[in-house]
């Protein structure tokens, strides 16, 4: 497990994932700025991130790009159907067959799965919790890292995909990650940024990517990612924001500054031009 953890995290333990899995959940309006998939990877790739994040089912457009150096893959093992506007009868979230073993075909670095949490639907959060202790299982048979996103939802009656920032709840849906065995976290911000160690703290020494969450200004999302980085996070997975960005090329190299070279949010900014 160890020389994919390093392929996904750097000589420096840090990490800028691209997440470019968003068509996977039957969702149009995640589709804006990804249409044209094999243009948007070559784009994204060129860009030099430290990962990037698909599905299965173009995964290809990344591996089969020339060279030998690329960013490495983060593969998506799940499909949920709780994103849009309108909750369905029967919230789900399905893990798919023989995934690991995909991975390992794809030469993957990692591993996703979600690990949600919406009020008053029990059974989804059960259905989650049984897919990362299957995934754990076999993830240690093939040396494949496991990265577990620990994501706190709002009521739907709020809005499709309302996020939850309050900082216990993140607190103890990040450790219940931890203690099914996650080897990477990727974990919501918090509402109050500078209390973010603490998140940190309770994910006992696995290292933590930020999630970005919905499209925000680029002033917002690179001081955001500099607190989070200040408070002791391993990195960020930023999707919207980079690939609906006029300039995401542009956008990656912003973030990898931040990231790796401790850049400060004005000096990253200069970078968008």
């Amino acid at each position: 497990m160890s020389p994919r953890l390093g392929r996904l995290l750097g000589g420096d333990g840090r990490c800028v994932n691209v997440a470019i899995d968003h068509g996977l959940f039957n969702e149009r309006s995640f589709l804006s700025g990804i249409e044209d998939m094999p243009r948007v990877v070559e784009i994204i790739a060129a860009a030099d991130p430290d990962a990037v994040q698909l599905t299965s089912g173009l995964a290809h457009l990344l591996q089969v790009l020339p060279g030998r150096r690329k960013p490495a893959l983060v593969l998506r093992t799940d499909v949920a159907n709780v994103y849009g506007t309108a909750l369905p009868g029967t919230p789900f979230s399905q893990v798919s067959e023989h995934v690991v073993e995909r991975a390992v075909r794809l030469d993957a670095a990692c591993v996703v799965v979600n690990l949600l949490w919406l009020p008053d639907h029990p059974e989804l959060h059960r259905q989650c919790v049984a897919n990362v202790a299957r995934l754990r299982d076999a993830c240690d048979r093939y040396g494949m890292p496991l990265m577990v996103e620990p994501l706190v939802m709002r009521p739907h009656r709020e809005g499709g995909y309302a996020i939850d920032g309050a900082l216990e709840k993140i607190l103890s849906l990040v450790r219940q990650a931890v203690e099914l065995g996650a080897d990477v976290v990727k974990a919501d911000p918090c509402d109050d940024l500078s209390q973010y160690h603490q998140v940190i703290q309770v994910a006992s020494g696995r290292p933590v990517l930020v999630r970005g969450g919905g499209k925000v200004s680029d002033g917002e999302i690179l001081a955001r990612t500099f607190e989070v980085m200040k408070q002791g996070a391993a990195g960020v997975v930023y999707g919207r924001n980079i690939i609906q960005h006029a300039r995401p090329a542009a956008m990656v190299r912003a973030l990898m500054s931040i990231v790796h070279e401790h850049a400060a949010p004005d000096q990253a900014l200069r970078l968008l031009g």
